[in-house]
Parts: structure tokens; sequence; C-alpha cells
């Protein structure tokens, strides 16, 4: 039998500790295996299809770095997921500061003048950093809640907590009364 037919037969587990020795071929196989299942979670993700092919070599060049972190309790291809959704979601927040939430920031607000213009940017500001991120994969690239956890390895409920509080901010900031929509009656 061949050394590429004992890769391609061989168990993740067993490439890992292969590649964990500097075997390039080893890690070869992890990739040829897994490379597909992670280019199409970065597209699920809102990766167009050459951003997808960057960002996974970049994953895999990162779990080949990593490889002796890792532990076998999961899936390989889980671990190359995470280290590939965190690294899009890194990618993404750098390009939507940007671009993306200037162009919103540009776009005229209906019911006002044409002069008004509302300055998303500066309320985005206005959250604290872990909402201004849940927000901003949630709304922005049109994550799910689920899959803006796993991109940024977060528990689920933790991401839902602050894409509401961080709407909730928004809402008040940019409603305009300033006070969410909530009109206070003046006298009695």
């Amino acid at each position: 039998m061949s050394n590429r037919q004992a890769l391609a037969s061989a168990h993740d587990l067993d490439l890992v500790t292969l590649g964990a020795t500097g075997d390039r071929a080893a890690f070869g196989e992890l990739v040829r295996r897994h490379g597909a299942a992670v280019r199409g979670l970065l597209r699920r993700m809102g990766a167009d299809g050459a951003s997808a092919d960057d960002v996974a070599q970049d994953a895999f060049l990162a779990a080949f770095e990593q490889i002796a972190e890792f532990r076998g309790e999961g899936a390989f291809r889980t671990w190359v997921s995470r280290i590939a959704a965190r690294l899009y979601a890194k990618r993404w927040r750098r390009e939507a500061r940007a671009g993306l939430l200037d162009e919103a920031a540009d776009q005229p607000a209906q019911g006002r003048g044409a002069d008004a213009r509302i300055d998303l940017d500066d309320a985005m500001k206005s959250l604290s950093e872990p909402e201004r991120v849940c927000v901003s994969l949630c709304y922005g690239v049109g994550l799910s809640h689920a899959e803006a956890a796993l991109a940024l390895n977060a528990p689920l409920g933790t991401v839902k907590s602050h894409v509401k509080r961080g709407l909730d901010k928004l809402r008040s900031r940019l409603s305009p009364d300033g006070d969410g929509g909530q009109r206070r009656q003046v006298g009695g």
C-alpha cells in the first residue's frame, strides 16, 4: 500500500497525530477531506467564493500551526470550522467598519428632511464591543444567532442577549425623538 493510500484510509485523529509531528502530507489529507466543508460554511456565513477560499486557507494554516492544541474531544472538521468562522468574523468586522456601516449611515432617514441622516456609525459606537459585534454579524452579515455564536465561539444565549440589548439601544438612539419611539405626554 502506498503512503498516499495509507493516508487516504487513515482516521482523522491519526492524521492529526502525524500532522503534529510535521507530516505535511498527513495534514494535506485533512485539508483535502475537510476543505470543501469549511469553504461551504464560510459561504453560508456570507463570504463570496474568493473570500471563502482565502479565509479557509488562512484557517488551515492556523490549524497546522496550532495542531498540537487539538485534543480530539470533537471532530477535526468542527475544530477547523470554528477557526475559520472566527477568522471570517474578524475579517468582516474590519471590512464592516470600513464600508457597510458607512453606507448605512449615508442613507437618508425616511420621514425626515433630505439633509437629515442617521448616523449609524455613531449609534453603533454607543454599543459595547460584544453588542456591536453580535449586531453586526446578525444584521450586517445576516448570520443566524447560532452561526454568530459559532463564529465567535460564544454561547448562543450570550449572543442572543447581546443582540437584543444592542438592538434596544440602537432603536432608542436612532428614533426621531431619541427616546425609542416612546413619546412622553406633556402636561397632564
